[in-house]
């Protein structure tokens, strides 16, 4: 009998799509489905970058050069210029969305063994990249009582081992919605410094940031020969159909080794950089928009939850994402049952179950990610349908009178 490899035995589901084929059920039965599982926004692509591709006059769709078109890279350096990040369009990599950005710096910086040291929860397609790679994830544990917090500086010290090669954060973060400090990036920069690791910096999420601002850790002094950023435009500028991301860093071995996993794909996708070359001309505004909606949007999620009995949540700084911690025995089930035998008004509602983005077992079993994609009106009937059925979902916690232990509720 054949049998297939490792890594596709030990490659995990998706986290946001391990319930899809209970969501396509329940849509088949009729039954209205919330998606507040994936960071899919419903904000309007910019019609300039669908323009750009609609009015491009190409007579043949030709390979671009791996790194990427020389306009788009030099475009791309000008809007991180503006930002303050001090790029050149020979630090950028051009890739096919900021899942090969990621891989590639897998590839590039890691060899197979080697440990890349995450404060968890993270990014759970991260385990993926890993399983590929033959890399090993090392979790340093936030928590949600802390606001997901950067962990003392003492608990990545104290798991650094011969094998590790790296740090890796996603500022802001997903899925919690964290936004690390300066002060805190400059820890982890000086960590590396020290232990002489790659410090890889994911910053898909970086306009949206609702109290202040997000530092790059390419801005940070002593970054240059540390820091590899990954970056995409698909939640920038809702896009996440055009695959454009990019691999960017001052350190040359780093770029020169991408260049060559760049060369055996190619070529990234030469229609999305003709959109991408747009979106890094629009105006500052075009943000100003975004991230008012997206406020309102988390403004309205953590009333609601915090509302709800026996939910907790922090409030995010950023990102479109809120960790929450539910009153249930376990948050996969209840996102099974809310889309196998649950309906509230015709609707249900599909949440990412936060198990899928630990790798300490145990944790995040009772916790959801939530994605604030959804316009005010929808988001809040997907909190109704959220509220309603935790109010009717059988293995719902309750915390009895003068008992500190929750309980399991029986079942009616």
């Amino acid at each position: 009998m054949l049998e297939i490899s490792q890594r596709g035995q030990q490659m995990p589901m998706s986290p946001y799509r391990k319930l899809t084929p209970y969501a396509d059920a329940a849509k088949q039965r009729g039954t209205g489905v919330y998606h507040l599982n994936i960071g899919q926004p419903d904000i309007e692509t910019p019609p300039a970058m669908l323009a750009a591709v609609r009015e491009a006059e190409i007579k043949v769709l030709e390979y671009s050069p791996s790194a990427g078109s020389g306009s788009y890279r030099q475009k791309l350096a000008a809007y991180y210029q503006r930002n303050h990040i001090p790029v050149q369009p020979e630090d950028i990599l051009v890739t096919a969305g900021g899942s090969e950005a990621i891989f590639f710096a897998f590839m590039s910086c890691l060899n197979p063994e080697d440990e890349v040291v995450i404060p968890e929860p993270f990014y759970g397609a991260y385990i993926s990249f890993a399983i590929a790679t033959d890399v090993r994830i090392v979790p340093v544990v936030s928590t949600l009582d802390e606001g997901f917090a950067l962990p003392p500086i003492e608990a990545f010290e104290r798991v650094i081992t011969p094998r590790t090669k790296a740090i890796m954060v996603c500022n802001p973060s997903n899925p919690t919605g964290y936004v690390y400090s300066e002060a805190e990036l400059l820890q982890l920069l000086d960590l590396c410094r020290r232990h002489n690791l790659f410090f890889l910096s994911d910053e898909a999420y970086r306009e949206y940031c609702y109290e202040g601002f997000a530092t790059s850790a390419l801005q940070l002094p002593g970054a240059e020969q540390h820091v590899v950023m990954v970056d995409t435009i698909s939640k920038r500028y809702s896009a996440c159909g055009a695959r454009l991301g990019a691999l960017v860093t001052k350190n040359p071995d780093v770029q020169a080794a991408a260049l060559k996993f760049a060369q055996m794909r190619v070529s990234a996708p030469a229609l999305a950089q003709l959109m991408g070359e747009a979106a890094a001309e629009l105006p500052e505004s075009y943000f100003e928009h975004t991230k008012a909606e997206y406020r309102a949007r988390r403004d309205l999620m953590v009333r609601r939850l915090r509302a709800m009995p026996g939910v907790t949540c922090p409030t995010p700084g950023g990102a479109f994402y809120v960790m929450a911690r539910l009153p249930v025995d376990d948050a996969g089930t209840f996102g099974r049952w809310l889309l196998e035998e649950f309906s509230y008004q015709g609707h249900t509602v599909m949440v990412s179950p936060a198990a899928g983005f630990y790798v300490t077992p145990g944790l995040g079993r009772d916790e959801v990610r939530l994605a604030y994609v959804l316009n005010l009106e929808k988001l809040d009937a997907a909190l109704d349908c959220l509220e309603q059925g935790l109010a009717a979902y059988p293995g719902r916690l309750v915390q009895p009178i003068g008992d500190a232990t929750p309980a399991l509720e029986a079942r009616p």
